[in-house]
């Protein structure tokens, strides 16, 4: 009966352990983002993870913009694109869900004009 328990938690906690485990993300990754006018766009994502951090760039038609405030933890990612405009700050948040070689991102623009969430898949590039 003590051999069970013994088993049973080892077992949870091995489990435990493989699901806190976050998704390998690091590396490129292309999407096709839906820009304004509903033309889409080349969004290159450049991702690296240590741990439970997530650090990187977002290169578009626009430049090259620095990742801040990124997350990874088991199969989600999360994190800030700021970009200046003159004199203005936009501040875009990105949320993603991993499969395989996938990411299901939602990406919004807060506190502008933004048209909403928009939602785009990136894969794993070359």
């Amino acid at each position: 009966m003590k051999t069970r328990a013994v088993l049973w938690t080892l077992a949870l906690v091995v489990l435990l352990a493989v699901t806190a485990v976050a998704a390998d993300v690091s590396g490129k990754w292309v999407a096709q983002v839906p820009g304004r006018g509903g033309n889409m766009q080349e969004t290159t994502f450049n991702f690296k993870v240590s741990g439970a951090t997530l650090t990187g760039s977002v290169t578009n038609p626009r430049g090259e913009m620095e990742i801040s405030e990124g997350k990874a933890s088991a199969d989600e990612v999360s994190f800030v694109v700021i970009r200046k405009v003159q004199d203005m700050e936009m501040k875009t948040v990105y949320k993603g869900k991993v499969a395989g070689d996938e990411i299901q991102f939602t990406s919004e623009m807060q506190g502008g004009r933004g048209a909403g969430p928009q939602s785009f898949t990136a894969k794993r590039g070359q």
